[in-house]
């Protein structure tokens, strides 16, 4: 055999063994690490737990007209009364043929939940009535209640009927405390993305806006179909 055919061989069968079995799978084909998927687990439960009660749960007409939604398990609080508060969560937006985005995973922290004095954590949802209450979030954070106005979340039957149409307020948040949701003030957190969280869920370092708004993303996953599903 020549000495150039000790070369060519080689890489024949290279080429062979790739056709066959195909090529190495991406980093997006691993599995998510298993604490983010348990987010999106629990997040549709404490959505699904704010839409139980007619007479406590966020008004149909709101939930209809959002156009982004987060959901933010475990909201922890470091002190008591006034300290530091920390969570992690997720958020879809509604595209203009109303198609839930993959979420994207967010941080809140900071601000104070007036009710929840005493409380060593909570489950916030916001809701999101305009597309700009969402787009400084591309970059960076938003300040609730400053860079975005925030309202206590209208709740019950009584709120379906009653709802302002024109609903005022960029952002209306609900937290649970003694074991039901209501509408809560929450001015002064800050809400901005989790790309940590991003990347390890996906796989590789993903745009916000590519989330959100482009929904585009290697693959949208069983559990975040399902919290996608249950979204209005």
């Amino acid at each position: 055999m020549t000495p150039k055919a000790t070369h060519v061989l080689p890489a024949l069968l290279l080429l062979t063994l790739i056709a066959l079995v195909g090529p190495a799978p991406s980093a997006s084909a691993d599995p998510p690490p298993e604490k983010l998927v348990h987010k999106l687990d629990v997040a549709r439960e404490v959505y699904l737990e704010l839409m139980e009660v007619p007479d406590r749960a966020a008004p149909k007409y709101l939930r209809d007209q959002a156009r982004c939604i987060a959901v933010i398990p475990r909201l922890y609080k470091g002190a008591f009364g006034v300290g530091g508060r920390h969570g992690r969560g997720v958020l879809s937006c509604k595209s203009q043929k109303g198609v839930w985005s993959p979420p994207s995973f967010v941080e809140l922290s900071g601000g104070s939940i007036g009710f929840q004095v005493g409380f060593q954590a909570s489950d916030v949802v916001l809701f999101f009535m305009t597309e700009g209450s969402v787009l400084s979030l591309l970059e960076t954070q938003i300040v609730l209640g400053g860079d975005a106005s925030v309202a206590a979340g209208p709740a019950g039957r009584t709120a379906e009927a009653t709802t302002d149409l024109k609903l005022k307020s960029e952002i209306y948040a609900y937290a649970k405390a003694k074991g039901f949701f209501a509408g809560v003030s929450i001015e002064g957190a800050r809400l901005g993305p989790d790309r940590k969280s991003n990347r390890k869920y996906y796989g590789r370092g993903i745009p916000v806006k590519t989330i959100l708004f482009d929904q585009r993303v290697p693959e949208v996953r069983p559990e975040a179909r399902a919290f996608l599903a249950e979204l209005p």
